[in-house]
């Protein structure tokens, strides 16, 4: 079988980190023969972390959107040729931290960067590549940013651009997500943990059935 290709995307504090440990943990109890491949971007390669590092720290105005757009685009072909193209080759299933969404929405719907300019760099870079289910974890932008705050992140370059660039950026997800409906499912971050999860996993589950992915449990 060949692999599946899982992303998640969200602005800041959205809890995708503390989602994917809860989505792996499911995958290793509820599904036969699994192999799984998690990563994130910017990075999961060495080369592509450097520029990570790059992107993520210092002055908010360090970078122009469009040179982030191709940083990140610079990272994103080194990631999908080491890492997410040959883990689905071997049948894995990749979840990762952030896809081409968070360009098209960070450096695009909030940067400005032409949809047609990023649409260029996503072929370029993601050799044809594109997520089978992505999950937006939607949550009200002034409360992402508190828990970012709370858990006091050290890459904070995006965190510090203030509170009218994550409003954007909130609108800019949900946006996206009404143009790719068959692929984007949102969830009400805003939720216990717990809650969340059972969301994330029912969406999952479509996606396993549909692609007959054994599960150790019927549904």
């Amino acid at each position: 079988m060949d692999g599946l290709f899982i992303t998640f995307e969200g602005g800041e504090g959205s809890g995708k980190t503390t989602q994917i440990q809860c989505l792996k943990e499911w995958f290793k109890n509820n599904v036969e023969s699994c192999d799984l491949c998690l990563t994130r971007e910017p990075g999961g390669t060495h080369g592509a972390e450097s520029i990570r590092d790059l992107l993520l720290n210092g002055s908010a105005g360090k970078w122009q959107p469009a040179t982030e757009a191709m940083l990140m685009s610079a990272s994103r072909h080194e990631h999908v040729l080491s890492v997410i193209q040959p883990a689905l080759g071997r049948g894995d299933i990749v979840i990762c931290d952030r896809f081409t969404d968070s360009t098209h929405v960070y450096q695009g719907y909030v940067g400005g960067v032409n949809e047609r300019l990023l649409e260029g760099l996503d072929q370029l870079s993601c050799n044809g590549l594109v997520p089978d289910l992505t999950l937006l974890l939607d949550i009200d932008s002034n409360e992402g940013l508190a828990r970012t705050v709370e858990r006091g992140v050290e890459e904070n370059r995006f965190e510090i651009k203030g509170k009218a660039f994550h409003q954007r950026v909130r609108k800019g997800f949900i946006e996206r997500a009404g143009r790719h409906p068959n692929r984007i499912v949102t969830i009400n971050a805003d939720q216990p943990t717990y809650d969340v999860a059972l969301d994330i996993i029912n969406a999952v589950k479509r996606l396993l059935l549909s692609n007959g992915v054994l599960l150790k449990v019927p549904c």
